[in-house]
Formats: structure tokens, C-alpha cells, sequence
């Protein structure tokens, strides 16, 4: 996992798991994985990003359609968190 350095925490969440990642600029994610997620039943990820205060930052910074984006494989999910760590 090329961003194992900035995850602070892993565990079950909602019968899946959930990844969360907190970046030197102060934003962060949760990346997660479950039946009711975007994707989930397909094995696919969903990531949530946040700010310092756990605000979702996805439509507002982001420019995105709604605060979380789902239906990714990990490579988008690594490709996402990128972006989020050079906000």
C-alpha cells in the first residue's frame, strides 16, 4: 500500500472495513469498503475525505458531484488520496 505511512487506523465497520488516513496538511479520508458503501458489494472503495476537523471536504474543496466518491479500485483509491495529500 503505497500510503501505509499515513494510515492512522484500520478496522471492521459495518460489516466491511474502514481505512482512515490523516496527511501532513491536516486533511485526512476514510476509505471504506462495505455493503452499504458505493461499490461495496462489487469489492469496490469508497473515500470520504475530511479536513482537520473532520469535515467533509469533497464537494467544497474538492469540486466533487457529492463529499464522497465510490465505485474505485484501489489504484483510483491511491490516486484520490494523492490528491487529497497535495491539497
Amino acid at each position: 500500500m503505497k500510503f501505509a505511512e499515513f494510515k492512522v487506523k484500520s478496522a471492521e465497520f459495518n460489516d466491511g472495513i474502514q481505512h482512515v488516513f490523516k496527511f501532513e496538511n491536516g486533511y485526512g479520508a476514510s476509505v471504506v469498503c462495505h455493503k452499504s458503501s458505493y461499490g461495496g458489494q462489487q469489492g469496490l472503495w469508497e473515500v470520504a475525505p475530511w479536513d482537520e476537523t473532520e469535515t467533509f471536504i469533497g464537494q467544497s474543496l474538492l469540486n466533487w458531484y457529492d463529499d464522497v466518491e465510490g465505485y474505485l479500485d484501489w489504484e483510483n483509491v491511491e490516486i484520490t488520496l494523492q490528491g487529497i495529500k497535495n491539497l
